[in-house]
């Protein structure tokens, strides 16, 4: 009887100790799972605010980035004026957006905003980014919470319970570039609606070339605040799209060419230029583009302009648009077949189609062209003056 009091008790007294360490292990274990979610919260601050300052830099890459058009037209503003600018309103955006305890990022207008130039690497069909290199055409903006003895809002990020851990702060960069991109060409998304901005008339390009180089006259003013074009001198030179009848072009020419159907009718040619091209107009071409990134495209056209679509391309002066460019043509009247080689941005100063043949005259200088129609090319042109838009890159 005594051995068997003498065993329950020693019974007893094993679960009291076994319980007594569980009570000390679940103490530990409630330690090991707070310093977990202490963490997790920590970690969910920390994803969150890099989240935002993402949203940042992207916001600010995009509105600083859209200052650079100004940079690139035929009338460039100087590219100090327009680094201030792209500086500025990246500095202001950032700091419209929130990021962790601070409701604005903060951006060092000198070093947290850079400008550069793409440059197409033809052996190696990549581009390259040349940092500080003008004509400006890329932004990058670095965003972050890094300094530790900041007082502006770069500061790094207070976190809750990482003291605990010996670790108060945590330090996060983040950056986004965009760019704009010259264009080669126009593509329509499918079902999308859009419209793009060509007008189906040809120029050659030894005339577009002289014209860039200086040569031309300068007697119409484009207002960009208001659209209009009135006589004056703007800085910008013109030529005449009608056929000058001169032995320095080929016979016929000039003209209108055909995108779309190779029967277009003067209904046709009036709503490409007042509209432009559209989805069925694309649709004769490779996967719906046109575009000379591949090689010259083969249009049939018709020498000459006629007084029929003079309403219309009245109906459009100081509006931007692209047009073809030709090296060469051949073939008579509506069977000419011209060789485009690249399309470029122009504007309509002044249209005369009636009269005798020396007073006709569509004149047209060169203008800066954006439109979300616009492929960008394999390559980079000062002088086409068409760019797809801004986009973010990286």
């Amino acid at each position: 009887m005594n051995r068997l009091i003498e065993a329950t008790d020693r019974h007893i007294a094993g679960v009291q100790t076994r319980d007594g360490n569980i009570v000390v292990l679940a103490a530990m274990s409630m330690v090991v799972i707070a310093a977990f979610a202490a963490f997790a919260v920590d970690i969910g601050y920390m994803t969150l605010t890099k989240s935002q300052l993402q949203n940042a830099a992207d916001a600010a890459a995009l509105s600083g980035g859209m200052k650079l058009i100004d940079g690139l037209g035929p009338k460039p503003t100087a590219a100090s004026t327009v680094a201030t600018n792209a500086r500025q309103d990246a500095v202001t955006v950032a700091g419209q957006n929130a990021a962790g305890d601070l409701s604005g990022v903060y951006l060092d207008g000198s070093s947290d905003v850079e400008l550069g130039h793409r440059v197409w690497d033809s052996g190696t069909q990549t581009w390259g980014e040349a940092w500080g290199t003008t004509p400006y055409d890329l932004i990058r903006i670095t965003a972050r919470r890094d300094q530790a003895n900041s007082s502006n809002g770069d500061r790094t990020l207070p976190l809750f319970f990482a003291p605990v851990l010996g670790s108060s702060t945590a330090s996060l960069t983040v950056s986004a570039t965009a760019t704009i991109s010259p264009g080669s060409g126009f593509r329509i998304p499918v079902g999308s609606g859009m419209t793009a901005p060509v007008l189906p008339i040809a120029l050659d390009q030894p005339s577009w070339d002289a014209l860039v180089g200086g040569v031309g006259s300068d007697d119409y003013s484009y207002n960009p605040t208001t659209g209009a074009v009135t006589s004056g001198s703007d800085g910008i030179r013109e030529v005449s799209l009608y056929p000058n009848g001169t032995t320095s072009l080929p016979p016929g020419n000039r003209g209108t060419v055909d995108f779309g159907s190779s029967n277009n009718s003067t209904a046709d040619l009036s709503r490409q230029i007042r509209y432009g091209l559209n989805e069925s107009d694309l649709s004769y071409f490779p996967n719906s583009t046109l575009t000379t990134d591949d090689g010259p495209i083969q249009l049939n056209g018709d020498t000459g302009l006629s007084a029929g679509i003079k309403d219309d391309l009245a109906s459009i002066i100081g509006q931007p648009r692209a047009i073809p460019l030709f090296t060469t043509v051949s073939g008579p009247g509506n069977n000419a077949t011209y060789t485009v080689v690249r399309f470029v941005g122009i504007r309509i100063c002044y249209v005369q189609l009636t009269g005798s043949p020396s007073n006709k005259k569509v004149i047209i200088q060169p203008a800066t062209l954006t439109s979300d129609t616009i492929v960008p090319g394999d390559g980079s042109s000062t002088t086409t003056y068409i760019y797809s838009r801004l986009r973010l890159i990286h």
